[in-house]
């Protein structure tokens, strides 16, 4: 067998360190970007998401194109899916298909640590976009964040808006 005949036997792997991975701050979120998809096809995208005490999150959503995926590390974070709320410790794993609405929040006095996986990665951008939207002087509005998700076929679930 020659050269050209071989497969690549060991395909690229990522490895991200602790201190590694883009950050991305929005307000009283961080994220840690672990994998933007560029080492999985774009299957999967991986981000560690720290919630600040008392952290609003996004206005209630649901996506057409991708799951997301919370497993919960550290602290507890509240789950809202239509008009249930769900507290969830660490060791909780929460999966939201496409179509379901939820959001999420942190509304105790200690950080939450999730890890959150987007399958496939396309949202990945989405957390970008706010990023430079904020860094251009726009506040992180429900209305801003709403107009970008859109661009990520996900909507707002109106239906449950407070």
């Amino acid at each position: 067998m020659t050269d050209q005949q071989v497969p690549n036997a060991h395909p690229a792997i990522s490895v991200v360190g602790p201190d590694d991975g883009e950050t991305i701050l929005l307000g009283t979120t961080r994220l840690r970007i672990l994998e933007d998809g560029r080492t999985t096809g774009h299957r999967l995208g991986i981000g560690e998401t720290t919630l600040a005490p008392h952290t609003a999150g996004p206005p209630q959503h649901r996506h057409a194109q991708h799951d997301e995926g919370f497993y919960v590390l550290s602290g507890t974070v509240r789950f809202t899916v239509g008009r249930e709320d769900h507290d969830a410790s660490a060791g909780t794993l929460v999966m939201v298909p496409p179509g379901a609405p939820h959001t999420f929040a942190n509304p105790t006095d200690h950080p939450a640590v999730m890890l959150t996986t987007y399958t496939p990665d396309l949202y990945v951008q989405y957390f970008r976009d706010l990023q430079e939207m904020i860094a251009a002087g726009q506040e992180p509005t429900p209305a801003g964040t709403i107009r970008t998700m859109s661009h990520y076929a996900t909507e707002p679930a109106t239906e449950f808006a407070p």
